[in-house]
């Protein structure tokens, strides 16, 4: 029987298990097999997230290149 194609995990839920393998990680307490293992899923996590994330930046950018007046400015947060 084939197996289902798993379903993309959201970016929020990426970014949770991303900062649970680093808090894995930091702990030490790995064996190096397994801390491989979460290094490497830590990697296709973080990689897809800048994906994702360079991908919302583009759509905003092509939503804004509509309005000729809108510049194009670095976003900052505005809690720090």
């Amino acid at each position: 029987m084939p197996k289902k194609a798993e379903q993309p995990v959201s970016f929020e839920t990426s970014l949770q298990q991303l900062e649970q393998i680093v808090t894995h990680l930091e702990s030490g307490n790995l064996p190096l097999e397994e801390a491989l293992n979460e290094f490497e899923r830590g990697v296709q996590l973080a990689r897809a997230g800048q994906q994702t994330l360079q991908q919302a930046e583009q759509r905003v950018q092509i939503l804004l290149s509509d309005d000729k007046n809108a510049d194009l400015t670095p976003f900052t947060p505005e809690n720090d």
